[in-house]
């Protein structure tokens, strides 16, 4: 009954003229009805926007915790790459390292470092190589850039490192421009500064010079140095001058940046084994 109601008055308001009594009536209860419907519109005006403002506010935080995980997603990513970077670039260079110093020969054991002493006076790495990857007490150790120390004790998985800046640590030096012999060993005093000493003509050492092992001399192949000739030790940075040419205080600033190191090569076989696999 009411849709067909519904449909008679349909039919008789579009029927009749714009005067009709049904457009009247409409026009009669729009105008009742329409300062009603405004004064409810705004009345529940705070209402609407107190709840868009509360849907708004939960959308922008769940927006907000989306973007901080997205966030904090690509700083890992690039902790991560940076990291990738870093390591790729010291493994590089212990590639190119070894061509040009023919390390290859010694027969070197890579390792990753793993630990660090935390003391300045006892400066030491511990690596992921032990004893049954060939490593003994007192091999060179070296990087990309140059010496980094000898194996101080071994285990059958793990090895730990004497760096060059310990002040247990002392090694035959050369510096190639003058051709002055001597000793570097860690300055008293001052970590990580190395000191080149018992120069026969101190002289002649001058700052900016290259320091580097001096390996076996000629005069002295009874006893064969463990460390190769020739690798980099560090740069003359500065020289003090004492009484006579034995007392220059000649101070030497180390080829690699220990606190950086990453990667290392344990030179497992000694000098007078590859001289000997070598020779006719």
């Amino acid at each position: 009954m009411l849709v067909v109601l519904s449909l008679g008055l349909l039919t008789a308001y579009f029927g009749e003229s714009v005067d009709g009594g049904l457009h009247s009536f409409q026009r009669g209860v729009t105008g009742v009805l329409s300062p009603v419907q405004e004064g409810a519109s705004r009345a529940l005006k705070p209402a609407r926007d107190f709840f868009g403002w509360f849907g708004d506010t939960l959308r922008a935080k769940e927006e907000r915790d989306e973007l901080k995980a997205e966030r904090d997603r690509l700083r890992r990513e690039v902790a991560a790459l940076e990291l990738h970077r870093r390591d790729n670039e010291q493994l590089r260079s212990m590639l190119e390292f070894n061509a040009s110093m023919g390390i290859e020969r010694f027969q070197p054991v890579k390792g990753r470092v793993i630990a660090r002493s935390p003391n300045v006076w006892y400066s030491t790495l511990q690596i992921n190589q032990g004893s049954s990857d060939g490593l003994q007490p007192g091999q060179p150790v070296v990087n990309g850039e140059g010496l980094v120390g000898k194996i101080k004790a071994v285990s059958s998985g793990s090895a730990w490192v004497t760096l060059i800046t310990d002040q247990e640590f002392g090694v035959s030096a050369l510096a190639p421009e003058s051709g002055e012999p001597g000793t570097i060993s860690p300055a008293v005093g001052s970590p990580g500064t190395l000191l080149f000493e018992l120069v026969p003509h101190g002289k002649l050492v001058h700052k900016g010079d290259r320091i580097v092992t001096a390996g076996t001399a000629a005069d002295a192949q009874d006893l064969p140095s463990l460390f190769p000739r020739g690798i980099p030790i560090g740069t003359v940075k500065r020289i003090i001058d004492g009484d006579g040419q034995l007392d220059r205080r000649i101070q030497v600033a180390p080829a690699v940046d220990l606190r950086r190191v990453e990667f290392v090569e344990v030179l497992t076989m000694p000098h007078s084994d590859v001289r000997a696999s070598v020779s006719p």
